[in-house]
């Protein structure tokens, strides 16, 4: 008989949660009277992380969408969409590419729901978000992210 390895420790969710939320119609109901054309919609994201203990980090995803018809705000909706991740032990570089692409890539889904659900619940047409690459924005950012002090996920 061999002996077997202990089986190696997974990536845990252990909760996810929307942290904070505000949909806002500035300009009801006369924003509804209006020719009805497209909204023009400017999409704003962005990842914070923070260790909560030895293994534990919360990751929030954090959407905001403001719409304008014509010169007016049509809408507004930002969301904080939280996970809580167990880390098995690994390097420092990969467990940061895990918290600021997949832990995101696994949160999106939801927070993606949520928004199109309110805009729509608003009184507009839904709001599908297309797929958002985090390793590509993980990319984008790593200059300026390396160029803070440690300790500033």
């Amino acid at each position: 008989m061999s002996e077997q390895a202990p089986a190696p420790m997974q990536v845990a969710i252990h909760a996810q949660y929307l942290r904070d939320f505000s949909f806002e119609n500035p300009n009801a109901p006369q924003i509804f009277s209006a020719v009805q054309a497209q909204p023009t919609v400017d999409m704003g994201i962005n990842v914070q992380t923070r260790k909560l203990d030895a293994n534990t980090y919360e990751v929030l995803l954090m959407l905001k969408l403001d719409a304008k018809l014509t010169d007016k705000t049509a809408f507004i909706a930002e969301l904080a969409y939280g996970g809580v991740f167990g880390m098995p032990a690994m390097p420092e570089e990969t467990l940061k590419q895990f918290l600021l692409i997949e832990a995101p890539r696994l949160l999106f889904p939801f927070a993606r729901s949520i928004m199109a659900d309110a805009v729509r619940d608003g009184g507009f047409p839904p709001v599908l978000i297309n797929p958002i690459d985090f390793a590509a924005l993980y990319a984008q950012q790593q200059p300026a992210m390396d160029a803070q002090p440690q300790g500033n996920a």
